[in-house]
């Protein structure tokens, strides 16, 4: 991985995250329109969230690591710090 790019790999367990999480939200409508209870509905809210975070953090996490000292695409701290503040919104 270079410059915060992720390689092939990383690619691939992302969008196997995120199609986890796809699952997840159609489950949730389903949950919605068979009219489940409030209770059930919002513990699996709780975990679509947790996941997105975790999915979040992860690419977070590739893009510090892109940082390489003395390479000329080197991701600054302030690029860390703005793709922070992006996460936290």
């Amino acid at each position: 991985m270079t410059g915060g790019q992720p390689d092939a790999a990383s690619d691939q367990l992302l969008l196997n995250r995120l199609r986890r999480i796809e699952g997840q939200v159609r489950g949730l409508q389903r949950m919605v329109e068979e009219g489940r209870d409030c209770h059930e509905i919002l513990t699996l809210i709780s975990g679509i969230r947790s996941a997105l975070d975790a999915s979040g953090s992860a690419i977070l996490e590739q893009y510090a690591s892109g940082c390489r000292p003395g390479s000329g695409d080197a991701i600054t701290p302030q690029d860390v710090v703005r793709a922070l503040r992006l996460l936290r919104r």
